[in-house]
């Protein structure tokens, strides 16, 4: 058999295959496996996440969820958690129940893969482009290189999605799904950052805000707020917050750009901030108000601040504030806007969405119901998911579904 690519799901499915018995072929473009998968969680890769109960897990998948209910029934996050740390890699849990290498390195990662690779001797051949597979009589006969044509009794595709492109993940086969006839939607950036107009974001680089509260809300009024971390950045905004909520703006950014609004004091009623700001006030009267507001809020956003405030207020004696300047604070720090314009595309996703329709695959198997010796894993399924260790969740356990059954 052969499997076209060496990344998480690849390589699982190739091993998998291997301990089953099968004589296995690992093509990759890439010079090297692991590409994506050793800048994975900033190089100290997310394995999973640590939550056991499969529901739970799942509900994070939306509509897909459906349709992962079996593959997960074989193999979910325990069996992750076992496969790892039998193989002398052990996990650590940290916020929000990410999982990553005790080692913190990605590599490592990498490394334990390779070496179930070895151990049950697949063959590994890099450099090798898939240009297409050539099907006929209703199955997949063989697969158009750059060294060739390979003919093999089945085949596990599992070439990844569309982020990360530096890596070659470029969405081939997405192309060649759709080229024999299959379902594929169109990928889009799913967990990515988001661009902004204003240029005092951007003069917050670096700048983290936690606790906070943000909300989106298109010009039609629709919209949602959540509550966490955020990271200022030269372009905009990210972090795990905002990743994870790029798929919700994507839609309002349907309708334009989306207001956005941040709110210093999440939990807190404006007269709760006024009596905060009162007590601060009151230990500084003789200062003016531009060198009192940073005592109010995290290091660096002052900036922002300054920016939606009057000269007159920001150069005005502590002593000399009147009720309406102090609504007028109170106003900003609990709604301070911005302008969301777009995200920041396929060269800074972690994950896009697209890929195979989920009901044109056989998920207790991952086998294709249109050609029955070709098996889709990983990133090509069509499946939304949050960041956190879900995406490579996905690709351990259809990898090694679809490899045990290839």
């Amino acid at each position: 058999m052969i499997v076209i690519g060496g990344g998480p799901a690849g390589m699982m499915a190739a091993g998998r295959a291997g301990e089953c018995g099968r004589r296995t072929l690992l093509v990759e473009k890439n010079r090297t496996v692991g590409a994506k998968l050793n800048l994975t969680g900033g190089g100290r890769c997310n394995i999973t996440n640590a939550e056991f109960d499969n529901r739970t897990f799942l509900s994070f998948f939306g509509d897909a969820r459906k349709f992962l209910y079996s593959p997960f029934s074989q193999f979910a996050v325990q069996e992750t958690f076992d496969f790892f740390e039998g193989r002398g890699l052990p996990l650590i849990v940290e916020d929000r129940k990410r999982a990553f290498p005790a080692s913190q390195q990605a590599t490592d990662v990498t490394r334990v893969l390779t070496e179930y690779l070895r151990e049950h001797r697949v063959e590994l051949r890099t450099g090798m482009e898939v240009k297409r597979l050539i099907a006929e009589s209703g199955r997949i006969q063989r697969i158009e290189t750059n060294q060739g044509v390979f003919a093999a009794e089945c085949f596990v595709l599992a070439t990844g999605g569309a982020s990360y492109r530096e890596t070659g993940s470029t969405g081939d086969g997405m192309n060649w799904l759709r080229d024999i006839g299959h379902t594929v939607h169109p990928a889009t950036p799913d967990i990515v950052p988001l661009r902004v107009a204003e240029q005092w974001v951007k003069d917050l680089s670096g700048t983290n805000l936690d606790p906070m509260k943000i909300t989106f809300r298109a010009v039609n009024g629709e919209g949602f707020s959540r509550e966490g971390r955020l990271l200022f950045t030269h372009f905009g905004l990210s972090g795990p917050l905002i990743l994870n909520s790029a798929n919700e703006v994507k839609k309002l950014l349907k309708k334009g750009p989306v207001a956005t609004s941040i709110d210093l004091f999440p939990g807190m009623e404006p007269h709760q901030v006024d009596r905060i700001v009162l007590e601060i006030f009151g230990d500084n009267k003789n200062k003016i108000v531009r060198n009192v507001i940073k005592l109010m809020i995290p290091v660096g956003m002052a900036r922002g601040i300054e920016g939606h405030l009057s000269v007159d207020l920001l150069e005005k004696k502590v002593n000399a504030v009147t009720l309406d300047d102090r609504k007028q604070l109170v106003q900003r720090l609990k709604d301070l806007p911005l302008t969301v314009t777009g995200t920041m595309g396929y060269d800074w996703a972690v994950v896009c969405d697209g890929g195979i329709d989920l009901a044109e695959i056989d998920t207790r198997t991952m086998r294709s119901r249109k050609y029955d010796n070709l098996f889709v894993a990983g990133d090509l399924l069509h499946v939304s998911r949050p960041s956190g260790g879900y995406s490579l969740q996905l690709c351990w356990t259809t990898g090694w579904i679809a490899g045990g059954n290839a």
